[in-house]
């Protein structure tokens, strides 16, 4: 054997084979990406092409591309743009009240002390495991008896209380914060509440950020509760895409449109938080 491929043998692969492993690993990785990003692109040229023109060829690229699909959304039964203001406000509200209580509540559990604490926190954690779609009816019987069926209130009330998740992530973030930074703001006269929101929330905001992004795209795309609660009264973004569905499944560019419109907001919201995004995966799956 040659000191050449006595050199490669021992040194591993040859350049070429490096090279050759390279390209496989980015063909397989484009052939997934456009696997994935099938849908988007089918929902992207179908919104934009004219419903002759879909009608006569099928799905192509538009020639030329038009904005009918989208001003018609407004003029349908189910006012769509209706329902992305019902949507947006419920989830701007949804997500104030879960960060807010989230934070009251996981500061009590982490640095306060009271008889029951750890019980109290344990159960309320074990509410994690109970599926949503066990809590609907009870949920909806609740709401009814206080008349919020298809009102707004009905809509937001069950979630802005905080949540399990929510409580659990920020109490181990508050556990992380030194006692004694907490100690040197009492000793200076601060109460709890400015020792919350003046040190322990500054401290702790990219888990926050992290928590904003999780709610904000676990509500955008809630369809179960809205659709029991709504009563074809109150429409939100998902909801009134599947009555779109219903009403005019021979419309496939108007739907598309719609579907185009709903995912949007998140996209946007991707391209700004990338980073987090990221981050709040590797939060949600190691913790």
């Amino acid at each position: 054997m040659s000191t050449t491929q006595s050199a490669a043998t021992v040194g591993g692969p040859s350049k070429a084979a490096r090279r050759w492993q390279m390209v496989g690993t980015y063909t397989a990785l484009t052939i997934v990406t456009l696997i994935t990003l099938a849908p988007f692109i089918l929902a992207l040229l179908t919104a934009f092409t004219s419903k002759a023109q879909f009608s006569a060829q099928g799905l192509s690229v538009p020639m030329p591309p038009t904005l009918d699909n989208f001003i018609a959304l407004g003029d349908r039964r189910v006012d769509f743009a209706e329902a992305a203001w019902v949507t947006l406000a419920a989830v701007l509200v949804i997500t104030v009240g879960q960060l807010l209580f989230s934070v009251m509540a996981a500061f009590a559990f982490a640095r306060m002390r009271f008889p029951g604490r750890d019980l109290l926190f344990w159960l309320f954690l074990a509410t994690l495991m109970v599926p949503q779609v066990v809590t609907v009816l009870p949920l909806y019987f609740m709401m009814s008896e206080v008349n919020q069926v298809g009102t707004f209130t009905g809509l937001v009330l069950p979630f802005i209380l905080g949540s399990p998740y929510a409580v659990f992530l920020l109490r181990e973030q508050f556990r992380q914060i030194p006692q004694e930074l907490l100690d040197a703001m009492r000793m200076d006269g601060a109460g709890t509440l400015r020792i919350l929101f003046g040190l322990v929330v500054p401290l702790s905001r990219p888990t926050l950020v992290t928590l904003m992004l999780i709610t904000v795209v676990t509500h955008w795309n809630n369809f179960m509760w809205p659709l029991i609660i709504g009563r074809n009264r109150l429409f939100v973004i998902t909801t009134a895409t599947q009555s779109l569905q219903e009403q005019y499944a021979n419309n496939t560019t108007l739907i598309m449109a719609a579907s185009l419109l709903a995912m949007l907001p998140l996209i946007v919201l991707f391209v700004i938080f990338q980073k987090q995004i990221v981050r709040s995966i590797r939060i949600s799956s190691f913790r």
